[in-house]
């Protein structure tokens, strides 16, 4: 059954059957009014529908608009997609990319060109979601935001952890149930934020930026639960990597399950497979922790022990080392001690009275040495090896 087309003259007035419009000069059709019924007749034959076929001529205007063709091995069909469907995309496709799109069938009056409004815009598996990723990833690898250096290391027996996440989620119950577990004196602080869909990463950043200003946290967990790559999405933006990596206070990224990686994962300092994982990762059991106490301890003690017999016999090293060489300085004192005695001995006059000779001396002790010393009739004393004589001088002679 062929659609209704209702045909207008230049006036507006309708063109009645009769008049078989088109048919001769004086029922001529405007341009206008046929690519209108056109358009009309496309829209209402064709309902919304998904096309396949490969990217050619992508063309982002200024406007936020993509012009481009759909094409196979024998045709092309021309598209459009206007900017807000067009926003939704995680990445504009690249010519010769195989894609679904999904839309509806219409004429551009102006032009009377036949085209295609696309709504949606998808890739083979995750072609589009994977092309976008690996852009940015690329793009913060070159900046040096996913280089393993610059990680900082995650403390183990945090005061405070920050979490960042929804508080409805089910990723918030699981990361308080495993703390609580492992490590109930550890004080949670949630940031709550949407996780997913439109405006999902400015939720994201803002919620990271209230705990990094807040300043309390020792550690920041974003997290949430698993989703398509499309729930997920909002931890792969720019702007939420961008915050993660100026983020003074240690990061850890636990998104959906261990097969899921993000761009949060990749730029935070650590990387958990699911939200229980990183809540075990970024605390210690209290037995553990107890347990690890007391080999601590028990090293300290062995530590010192091990120190103070060092030190005694360290101690005792010296004494002995010090005695020897006390007794060597003593001896060599004694040996130079008699040396010089003898020296002594040698010069002393009490030497001669031992060989046989008298030393004669005045009253006062004084040694008489020469004969000027001596008068006549005057008395003095002779000092032998075992006492003294009393003598008077009785004649003095003058040795020449």
């Amino acid at each position: 059954m062929s659609p209704q087309i209702s045909l207008f003259d230049g006036g507006g007035s309708p063109v009645g059957p009769e008049a078989a419009p088109g048919s001769s000069p004086e029922t001529a059709i405007p341009v206008s009014s046929v690519n209108a019924a056109v358009r009309r007749l496309l829209e209402e034959s064709f309902a919304p529908l998904w096309v396949v076929g490969e990217i050619a001529n992508w063309k982002p205007h200024a406007s936020g608009h993509r012009w481009f063709s759909l094409r196979d091995a024998e045709a092309q069909l021309s598209a459009v997609m206007w900017r807000s469907d067009a926003a939704r995309l995680p990445a504009d496709p690249e010519d010769g990319m195989e894609v679904f799109a999904f839309g509806s069938l219409t004429l551009y009056e102006p032009r009377g060109q036949y085209q295609f409004v696309v709504r949606r815009l998808e890739a083979r598996g995750e072609g589009l979601w994977r092309l976008a990723f690996e852009r940015l990833r690329a793009r913060l690898a070159d900046e040096g935001l996913l280089d393993p250096a610059r990680k900082r290391p995650v403390p183990r027996v945090p005061r405070t952890v920050g979490v960042v996440t929804s508080r409805s989620g089910a990723a918030l119950r699981d990361v308080i149930s495993v703390v609580r577990r492992r490590a109930p004196w550890t004080r949670i602080l949630v940031s709550d934020c949407r996780v997913q869909g439109e405006g999902a990463e400015d939720d994201l950043v803002t919620a990271l930026e209230r705990l990094v200003r807040e300043g309390s946290s020792d550690v920041i967990l974003l997290t949430r639960g698993g989703g398509s790559v499309e729930d997920l999405w909002a931890f792969n933006g720019e702007r939420l990597a961008r915050a993660i990596a100026d983020s003074p206070i240690p990061t850890v990224s636990a998104v959906g399950h261990e097969v899921d990686v993000t761009i949060s994962d990749l730029v935070a300092d650590l990387r958990a497979a699911t939200p229980s994982a990183a809540a075990e990762t970024i605390t210690t059991e209290d037995a553990v922790l107890r347990g690890a106490l007391r080999d601590r301890a028990a090293r300290l003690v062995a530590g010192l022990r091990e120190r103070t017999e060092r030190g005694d016999e360290r101690m005792r090293d010296r004494t002995a080392r010090l005695r020897e060489a006390w007794e060597r300085t003593a001896a060599d004192r004694r040996a130079r001690l008699a040396v010089a005695a003898a020296r002594l001995e040698a010069l002393s006059p009490l030497a001669t009275l031992s060989r046989g000779f008298a030393v004669p001396l005045d009253e006062t002790g004084r040694v008489l040495r020469r004969i000027e010393a001596f008068e006549i009739g005057a008395p003095f004393l002779l000092r032998v090896r075992d006492g003294r004589v009393g003598a008077r001088v009785e004649s003095k002679q003058e040795e020449r």
